[in-house]
């Protein structure tokens, strides 16, 4: 059985959803602690030619709160309606514009105030579009040491799920060494997405931006394509 753990990140590239689609169990965290400038709330999108972020304000709070203890500022109506124009102005001209404007809205409808509820529900949305089966599982959910960081977490969360697989992203290449995961009896492999390139409107081809961009492109079935290019190291 194959596992992945990430942070719930608010509409992220397509290396993502790929590790969510490789993995049997994908574990989303919940109870750790928020990162500023993280993608956690932000992400990009491309502008006249050029990568821009959009962002989900919060209210302030303290820098030791958790994911799931922060929440969405109250004029988050206001500035989703910014984001939206943003995206409207950007992607008019898109291919697949109609459809996933539709979508995004879609998303940025959800009244949760609570962030990690937020982003697990776009998540989740993300996933049924692109016909992901994966389960999803949040992280408070699973029974073991919380107090536990980086790697012993990794390895405590994936024995608690029976899991002899392990995925992460090609950045945690020089977190993680291999022959410790096998000494607990857990494969570690690293996910490098390959050949996810398509026409955006100028020469350039400007990478590892939001879903968002893959889809306005692409549409839903040809993203879909997508998930399995990628290589497994």
């Amino acid at each position: 059985m194959t596992a992945a753990i990430m942070q719930p990140y608010f509409l992220p590239y397509i290396g993502y959803f790929q590790l969510i689609n490789v993995a049997d169990k994908f574990v989303v965290y919940d109870n750790i602690k928020f990162t500023k400038k993280s993608w956690i709330n932000r992400n990009r999108f491309l502008m006249n030619g050029k990568p821009e972020y959009f962002t989900i304000p919060l209210k302030n709070a303290s820098d030791f709160l958790t994911v799931s203890e922060r929440e969405i500022s109250a004029d988050f109506l206001t500035a989703k309606n910014k984001i939206l124009r943003r995206f409207e102005n950007a992607y008019k001209k898109a291919p697949f514009f109609n459809e996933t404007f539709l979508f995004v809205k879609e998303i940025f409808e959800n009244e949760s105030v609570n962030l990690f509820k937020f982003v697990h529900n776009s998540i989740l949305k993300v996933c049924e579009l692109l016909e992901i089966k994966t389960e999803i599982i949040i992280s408070s959910h699973v029974e073991i040491n919380h107090a536990l960081k980086g790697k012993e977490k990794v390895i405590s969360i994936c024995k608690k799920l029976n899991a002899n697989r392990y995925v992460n992203p090609q950045g945690g290449i020089n977190l993680y060494d291999k022959n410790e995961f096998l000494q607990n009896g857990i494969q570690l492999s690293f996910l490098f997405p390959k050949g996810v390139e398509y026409k955006q409107f100028g020469d350039e081809f400007i990478p590892n931006l939001s879903i968002i961009d893959v889809l306005m492109f692409n549409g839903t079935n040809k993203t879909r394509e997508f998930l399995g290019r990628y290589e497994l190291k």
